[in-house]
């Protein structure tokens, strides 16, 4: 029999977003370090939710690396597979709001020491016990943590666990989009969980109608749970011949954006553990995005992410409302 010792292990990203949060006195923005990441902010609503989880990766061993590793351990992800490196510098991502409430992002990682992972520092044992694997294409920009990811994916499937894949596409972290569209294909060809929002389906699939991408997509990959994010619109799920849309939570005191999709991520997942691995009835698809929805909405209340997440009672009050 299988051992796991964790709900979900990830693999990737684990940075510092400086998000403006008010000017000084002289006019000058001023930057809040957030911890953040898309991996570890999955984690982080699962730890949240009362389950166990674990990240790999790499932050560099300086003030940044510092407060994250004290950061994972405060929310209760299990950092043995976090690595820090003296030679190489924890990755900064400046986030800016735009006009219109979307995001930007400017990343320092010259390279960042979450780029040079190796497949030698892969905690195997921590793969080969989880129940789901998750990762996103953040990891495959550069070597060598692209074959440390093909690898991470490769142990954990052969243990059994379920793969969940978010494909996050930065596109500036990128020489080409010939070498991002690569990064999602693999991505999308290992996975059994996808969640992808609303531009990114557009953009790899060159369909504008979502419904339309979405079959495209599925015709070319049988991945058995899609959940597509509809930012302000809400979300749908794809699983077999059953397809669900829910509108989303309207939150009056919003901030900003950062970190929704993650909890979204990870929102989906812990429906999969509460609910087990099958295919799902309309009605519980509609209960998994419902219960999404407006843990995400409550995140974009709140600024950063990782250290925000929302408790499951909070989460309930607004599915109450």
């Amino acid at each position: 029999m299988k051992n796991e010792r964790y709900d979900v292990v990830a693999l990737g990203e684990l940075l510092i977003d400086l998000v403006q949060c008010g000017q000084s006195s002289q006019d000058n923005p001023l930057l809040e370090a957030n911890p953040g990441g898309a991996p570890c902010n999955v984690l982080a609503l699962l730890a949240r939710l009362g389950h166990s989880t674990a990240f790999i990766g790499k932050v560099g061993k300086d003030g940044f690396g510092n407060q994250l590793v004290a950061a994972l351990k405060e929310v209760g992800i299990d950092s043995c597979g976090l690595k820090q490196d003296p030679t190489a510098a924890t990755t900064l991502a400046v986030v800016t709001t735009q006009p219109d409430g979307d995001r930007s992002f400017s990343f320092y990682r010259s390279p960042g020491a979450d780029t040079l992972l190796s497949e030698q520092e892969l905690d195997q044992e921590m793969l080969r016990s989880c129940r789901i694997f998750h990762f996103g294409t953040l990891s495959m920009t550069a070597e060598p943590c692209r074959t440390a990811t093909h690898r991470a994916v490769e142990i954990a499937k052969q243990a059994g666990a379920l793969i969940s894949f978010d494909p996050n596409l930065r596109e500036s972290l990128w020489g080409s989009l010939e070498d991002a569209r690569k990064a999602v294909c693999w991505g999308l060809e290992h996975c059994d969980v996808l969640k992808i929002s609303d531009n990114e389906l557009q953009w790899f699939t060159g369909k504008e109608d979502f419904d339309e991408g979405m079959a495209w997509l599925r015709a070319q990959y049988p991945i058995p749970l899609i959940v597509l994010s509809l930012g302000k619109v809400g979300s749908r799920a794809y699983c077999g011949d059953v397809r669900v849309e829910v509108p989303s939570f309207k939150m009056e005191n919003t901030i900003e954006t950062t970190g929704a999709g993650d909890t979204f991520m990870g929102s989906t997942l812990h429906a999969i553990l509460e609910r087990g691995w099958r295919a799902y009835t309309a009605e519980e698809l509609a209960e998994m995005l419902r219960f999404a929805n407006a843990a995400a909405a409550i995140v974009t209340t709140r600024r950063g992410a990782l250290r925000v997440m929302p408790t499951r009672q909070q989460i309930q009050q607004l599915l109450d409302t």
